[in-house]
């Protein structure tokens, strides 16, 4: 069991290292050292005076990713371990939290894969007024990620809207790369569905690499658990601006079947899974803040979504919106030589988008570090590719009890999971064989 605090106070983070009473101590704070780094304070200031509840998901989700981040697995494949986690964190409301604490407990876990148990203690009051900001309403809030799907949802969205209506974009990032690729979408949409009032809140936020004792963060890359804290950013400006916050995925994608039996538990991400978002929606309901949210895309697959843009802007507009966003699964490219927020080709994300776009005819204008002609990245997209396990995936295709491996929610029915899985291999089998 690791025990880990959040905490957004100095001085109760030096107490906790002087009595050693946990492995690890977070400290988030605005203005000097904080183990996180990045523009968004631990009130959430910026925002106006969001609903206390929703602030304390984002410390929660804050907490849960630093975690998750610097506690290594071991093994790989099938045999990677579920880890055990007793996370206290700091927040507004700690016995709304207490006497929902298993409740998040099995949401997290579900996400991650490992055992979480959370403990919740009184933070201290802020120590400046939040400014009076007016209430912002805004029609829909949307999760902008700088991927295709979210792209897709973004502009789709502003299409169904029509002039005179608003929106509330939501973008998180670590990689400064994805800033102007989010940046980019947000003014294509602006040229594409022109008379949409806009606004586009970018927050840039991950753990630093150094405790706060100056050793070196040990560094997890399965990290499955940085949706949640896009999610809990996303309900905050939701909150304010009083509207459902929408996260478009494909909903092929959001099952996530597993490629083989070495693809189950902690190596399947279940990041927008169905049951996923509506534990969480439930979650927060439960304990007061705002938590509507929705994916308008479950029943469809990426293909499918290219489609309908397609439909709505025409093949040429939606070729190259979609081809300037990034669905690649790897940040870390660069320190290949690779041009930043470059697609390798051959992970699972860039696999789905390619057959997404052969299975929709509509000209991929993306580049791939797997096509480049001097073959000057062949070690890097031979580190990565799981090409093969995919094609295999393909051609077996999906079985009932595959389905029923998928933790479906109460609603969804397991013969609509199985149709919109069989439509999604479909298009890999476009691309694959």
């Amino acid at each position: 069991m690791t025990r880990i605090l959040l905490t957004i106070s100095d001085k109760a983070a030096n107490a906790a290292q002087r009595r050693g009473s946990y492995d690890e101590t977070f400290l988030w704070a605005r203005n000097g050292r904080s183990s996180f780094v990045g523009s968004v304070d631990p009130h959430l200031g910026g925002l106006g005076a969001v609903n206390p509840l929703n602030v304390d998901l984002v410390r929660i989700a804050l907490a849960v990713f630093g975690a998750d981040r610097s506690v290594l697995r071991e093994g790989r494949g099938s045999s990677w371990n579920a880890r055990d986690f007793d996370i206290t964190v700091e927040v507004n409301d700690p016995s709304a939290w207490t006497a929902h604490s298993q409740q998040l407990s099995r949401l997290v876990g579900f996400l991650s894969g490992d055992h979480w148990v959370f403990q919740f203690v009184q933070a201290a009051a802020r120590d400046e007024e939040v400014l009076p900001l007016e209430k912002q309403h805004f029609d829909r809030t949307v999760l902008l990620s700088g991927g295709a799907d979210s792209a897709a949802g973004a502009l789709l969205s502003a299409i169904e809207l029509g002039e005179g209506k608003s929106h509330a974009f939501v973008s998180q990032f670590s990689s400064t790369a994805l800033s102007p690729i989010q940046r980019n979408i947000v003014s294509a949409i602006e040229s594409l569905a022109p008379g949409v009032q806009q606004v586009h809140h970018q927050f840039r936020i991950h753990r630093g690499s150094k405790r706060l004792d100056g050793t070196a963060f040990k560094d997890e890359p399965s990290s499955r658990s940085r949706s949640l804290l896009f999610l809990a950013l996303g309900l905050a400006v939701a909150e304010r601006a009083n509207s459902k916050l929408w996260i478009p995925e494909n909903g092929f994608a959001s099952l996530n079947p597993p490629l083989g039996a070495d693809r189950r538990g902690s190596l399947s991400t279940h990041t927008t899974h169905p049951r996923f978002l509506r534990e969480l929606s439930a979650l927060m309901q439960s304990v007061g803040g705002h938590g509507e949210i929705e994916n308008p895309f479950e029943g469809f697959t990426k293909g499918e979504m290219f489609q309908r843009v397609a439909a709505a802007v025409g093949t040429d507009a939606a070729s190259t919106f979609l081809s300037a966003t990034n669905s690649c699964s790897h940040t870390d490219a660069r320190y290949s030589g690779a041009p930043a927020a470059s697609s390798c080709g051959v992970c699972f994300g860039c696999l789905v988008r390619k057959s997404s776009f052969n299975a929709s005819r509509l000209p991929d204008k993306t580049n791939y570090l797997v096509d480049d002609a001097g073959d000057r990245f062949s070690v890097f997209v031979k580190q990565k590719s799981i090409v093969e396990p995919m094609r295999d995936f393909a051609r077996r295709g999906i079985h009932p009890r595959d389905v029923m491996t998928m933790s479906l929610p109460q609603g969804y029915a397991a013969k609509d999971a199985l149709t919109l899985c069989e439509r999604g291999i479909e298009e890999l089998r476009s691309l694959l064989g």
